[in-house]
């Protein structure tokens, strides 16, 4: 087998996009790194496919495409990445390598896991905005309504800087707020938690009325 051959019978779509940093969901999907994407519209198995810009292919091309390399640059990547050894007779053997990750891989994971908390985190924002609005004029103003009016415009604006600022830009977001978006992304952990509890306690409390009829 050739570096294109061992690397499409070892490595799938999904290892190397978790590899490069990006989340894929239970369900296999994630949200697309090739365009805007605030909702995971990306299929990831062993090969990809996105539902939103119709991004296609098999493992080298996501990696091509992610790196902007050609396919032998995308598979000898994958190849060092993910520790396959090759040789001109073919033989590949593939190991579990742990290598350190670089710089610029190092920072794309940050980059992307940070996009990811703050596009969570606006969701909630849109959704409280509405859920926690006044209905009345004299009504007290809920703390969540008061949080989605003070801090929408400011996450949409670091959103802004992940997708289309310069680097330099970008790192130095990382490098200054990135503390505080992980802070973020426990809090948004710990209110997913709470609700799981609370719907796994009312779903408790019916059972003993349905056992009963």
């Amino acid at each position: 087998m050739n570096v294109f051959e061992s690397v499409k019978e070892n490595v799938t779509a999904r290892q190397a996009a978790e590899m490069y940093g990006i989340r894929v969901n239970r369900n296999g999907m994630a949200c697309c790194p090739f365009h805007d994407d605030k909702h995971p519209s990306m299929k990831v198995d062993k090969r990809f496919h996105c539902f939103g810009c119709q991004e296609d292919g098999d493992v080298i091309d996501f990696a091509a495409k992610l790196y902007g390399l050609d396919s032998l640059g995308a598979a000898v990547k994958l190849a060092a990445d993910f520790g396959i050894d090759y040789d001109r007779k073919g033989r590949a053997s593939p190991r579990p390598a742990k290598k350190k990750l670089s710089e610029e891989l190092r920072f794309k994971q940050a980059r992307l896991q940070c996009f990811r908390i703050l596009s969570d985190y606006n969701h909630l924002l849109e959704k409280w905005k509405t859920e926690y609005a006044p209905k009345e004029p004299e009504e007290e103003w809920h703390p969540l309504f008061v949080e989605a009016l003070q801090k929408q415009t400011y996450i949409e604006y670091l959103m802004d800087i992940l997708l289309t600022g310069t680097a330099e830009e970008k790192a130095e977001l990382i490098r200054g707020y990135g503390k505080e978006v992980m802070r973020i992304g426990e809090r948004i952990s710990g209110l997913a938690a709470c609700r799981k509890t609370d719907r796994d306690e009312r779903s408790g409390y019916a059972r003993p009325d349905n056992d009963s009829r």
